[in-house]
């Protein structure tokens, strides 16, 4: 019988996850780039797979975790992920990585929505802020310790890490079939649950919450056009140093072995700035997380000039630094900011159209910026996804003009 909290086995597995995929992450561009010998358009490819993937997949898979189960949907979905990197890991070859990301996209489709819809219910809305952020920092922790398995595996065999992380990724999916509790969520009766009928039901109450509310249709806006500027980003950061600069001889390090030690300074930075925030900023408060999600992007778009324009190479560690910072904090308040909105019978469906509509960005974005980085340059391709980002500043400033008015006419009926 199970004796670990909800809270705990949402910790364990956002530490759990965020080690395996560092370890998977943190080299496999190097992989990509040097063993397959792929090019910034193929690279980027590879994100438009994916997205593709999720943006066919992303309803339904939320659909089926709110109407049979979001504990089954995550466990689903870290089984599928883990196959696709096992699979990246035994065949360098494009083909076969671009197959395997469409299954990791089917995955990522099961655990998006699902996972964050499960922890409210079993937590409560309440104190969902703070397990988002606590879960964010054990999972910058335990990002420390996956990147350096990482470089040491690397020096091994650059398919390594991508290998042995499919395997953990696989197991840590068996612990949660027998570990992960499921109280908060009511599923459909027994007689409801093939009904078609039914889950179509559950779309259309989704639907309904994106309709009715101006604020979630622009959270979910602001989605797309994160998701345009990211693809290129997550892409081409690893190319930018690689194709760019020479790194130091030090330590006998290779590159993955330099990405390890750039990416441990910059989980420390997200460590101690989210800790910060999770003391400091009251995220209850709507118009609190809006505010700082408008500066966090503000400064992204600084940022990424400063990666893309530079041409010193501790100039560009520190914009990559301030880069991981932001990103680190972004994500959970913006979770934080669109569960404000929604409740919980369509949670997992808006949360997983969210997910779409990062998806559609990306998709947008991706062949752009990859056609921009293989014909001009890798530079080029980065600022141009730092001019896409701009507009949800004025997304946000809009939606905090709307809250600020709404507080006025508040004001004056009293």
């Amino acid at each position: 019988m199970n004796t670990l909290s909800a809270y705990s086995i949402y910790l364990i597995l956002r530490g759990a996850d965020n080690f395996f995929r560092s370890m998977i992450y943190i080299g496999i561009a190097v992989y990509y780039i040097q063993t397959i010998g792929m090019n910034p358009l193929q690279l980027v490819l590879i994100g438009t797979t994916i997205e593709v993937t999720i943006f066919l997949c992303e309803i339904p898979t939320g659909v089926v975790a709110d109407t049979f189960s979001r504990k089954y949907s995550v466990i689903i979905g870290f089984f599928l992920c883990g196959v696709c990197f096992v699979l990246e890991g035994l065949l360098p070859f494009f083909l076969a990585i671009v197959l395997a990301e469409v299954i990791r996209g089917l995955g990522e489709t099961f655990i998006s929505g699902a996972l964050d819809a499960w922890i409210v219910d079993e937590v409560g809305l309440e104190k969902v802020g703070q397990a988002f952020l606590r879960g964010s920092q054990v999972g910058q922790v335990s990002g420390v310790l996956g990147t350096f398995a990482a470089a040491g595996l690397s020096l091994i065999a650059l398919n390594l890490p991508v290998l042995i992380g499919g395997i953990a990724l696989i197991g840590l999916a068996i612990f949660l079939l027998f570990s992960m509790p499921e109280n908060g969520f009511k599923p459909l009766p027994r007689g409801e649950r093939n009904s078609w009928q039914a889950m179509g039901h559950t779309f259309g109450a989704g639907l309904k919450v994106v309709r009715s509310s101006r604020l979630v249709l622009t959270i979910l806006l602001i989605g797309i056009v994160f998701g345009t500027f990211s693809e290129g980003y997550d892409r081409l950061w690893e190319a930018r140093f690689l194709k760019g600069f020479t790194f130091p001889n030090l330590w006998g390090l290779n590159a993955v072995g330099w990405f390890a030690l750039f990416g441990l300074v910059g989980m420390f930075l997200s460590m101690l700035v989210t800790e910060v925030l999770r003391r400091k900023l009251d995220t209850s408060d709507h118009t609190l997380v809006a505010r700082a999600l408008l500066i966090i992007n503000a400064l992204l778009i600084g940022s990424i000039a400063a990666f893309a324009l530079a041409g010193n190479l501790w100039i560009v560690v520190g914009a990559f630094w301030v880069l991981s910072l932001l990103r680190s904090i972004n994500g959970p308040l913006y979770s934080i900011w669109l569960n404000q909105n929604i409740d919980s019978t369509s949670r997992a469906t808006v949360l997983s159209m969210g997910s779409q509509f990062d998806a559609l960005g990306q998709l947008i974005g991706g062949p752009i910026i990859g056609l921009v980085a293989t014909n001009f340059s890798i530079p080029a391709g980065l600022l141009v996804s730092g001019v896409i980002l701009s507009p949800v500043l004025l997304l946000y400033l809009r939606t905090l003009r709307r809250n600020d008015e709404t507080s006025l006419v508040g004001r004056m009926k009293k």
